[in-house]
């Protein structure tokens, strides 16, 4: 069976200024948009040196001083790709033209009042504004989708996400020291995932947890999003199952009425050298017993699916598609279901009745 899974890619490939050059935009900006054959005209950074850097090794034309620089230098088809810290968005985007089209690295804020800054922004100065949400586009969620579109699985009701991984904090250290770390910073992928797929849910349930040896303030969470009484989407992760690789998993499933689909997410395990993908599909036929088939996919989520979110955010501007997936419009309501997983964090359980 043939799966499709790659992004169409737009039509006109529209010079790319990138504000920021840290270390996502060394290893999966710019190594995605060469791949694509994105031309990126410029990037700006307020440590000058770290800028210059990163143009000679990827062959980009003009450095910038500021901000308000670039701005005054690129022409009017201009895509910009914004990859500070959350803090600094909305300063940021306030120096963009009206009606500019602009990518925003995830998560949109630090926190929810943050997102409703960011969104208002957006909104007031018309912004053509999609959140680099990019897990959406990577190989194996791509291919499962189709799978999915396909109805070659049935009725999907249930949707698990997994991890029980070591995850070295300290190669994120503009994140280590966050007050909400483990669903801010990562769990955010995964809730954003399942919304792409199943909608907004009714109501969220979560807790997450510290490590008493460890200064984070979280590293393991377990979040519940609920849709109906059939359909079960659950998020476990686990960053500090540093135990050795025999029992370390980190996948997604998709199980329906039909079949199953099963993802391994190959860049969390021994991060960051990572481990290869792996994408199975299992289609009941009656009469059989199951088989799960292998297929071998191109690429992976770091740096192949930052195609994806750029390449879609340039076809909405080209006018190829009406619709633009990770609009701030659409993934406030990510945002909204991480503020909501905090709350129910902090309010917690309902404590039994043990006076009986």
């Amino acid at each position: 069976m043939e799966l499709k899974y790659k992004p169409e890619l737009p039509k006109e490939k529209r010079p790319i200024f990138i504000i920021g050059a840290g270390g996502i935009v060394r290893d999966a900006h710019l190594p995605a948009y060469k791949n694509a054959g994105f031309v990126v005209e410029g990037i700006v950074n307020r440590t000058k040196q770290r800028a210059i850097d990163l143009a000679a090794s990827f062959n980009i034309p003009n450095v910038y001083n500021s901000v308000e620089e670039m701005v005054a230098a690129a022409p009017e088809n201009a895509v910009f790709d914004l990859t500070l810290m959350p803090n600094q968005f909305v300063e940021t985007l306030e120096l963009l033209p009206d009606e500019a089209a602009v990518l925003i690295q995830k998560p949109m804020g630090d926190n929810y009042e943050q997102t409703l800054d960011i969104l208002e922004v957006c909104r007031r100065k018309k912004l053509k504004a999609a959140i680099n949400c990019q897990m959406r586009y990577a190989p194996y969620v791509m291919a499962a989708k189709y799978l999915i579109e396909q109805g070659l699985i049935g009725e999907l009701y249930d949707f698990e996400v997994r991890l029980s991984i070591y995850t070295p904090w300290e190669y994120f250290p503009n994140v280590v020291n966050h007050p909400r770390l483990e669903i801010q910073q990562h769990s955010i992928h995964y809730i954003d995932l399942i919304r792409s797929f199943l909608g907004n849910p009714g109501k969220v349930y979560s807790k997450t947890l510290k490590n008493p040896a460890k200064p984070m303030s979280s590293t393991r969470t377990t979040t519940i999003m609920d849709y109906s009484d059939s359909m079960r989407a659950v998020i476990n992760t686990n960053h500090d199952h540093n135990f050795g690789e025999k029992n370390q998993e980190s996948f997604v499933k998709w199980e329906g009425t039909k079949g199953a689909i099963k993802a391994r997410i190959g860049l969390l395990l021994d991060y960051p050298n990572g481990k290869p993908d792996l994408f199975q599909y299992c289609i009941v036929k009656e009469g059989e017993d199951p088989k799960w088939v292998e297929v071998e996919l191109e690429g992976s989520w770091f740096p192949d699916a930052f195609v994806g979110t750029m390449a879609s955010l340039m076809r909405y501007v080209e006018g190829s598609t009406d619709e633009l997936p990770t609009s701030v419009e659409d993934v406030v309501h990510s945002m909204a279901i991480v503020e909501a997983a905090y709350e129910s964090n902090n309010n917690g359980g309902v404590p039994p009745n043990y006076n009986i």
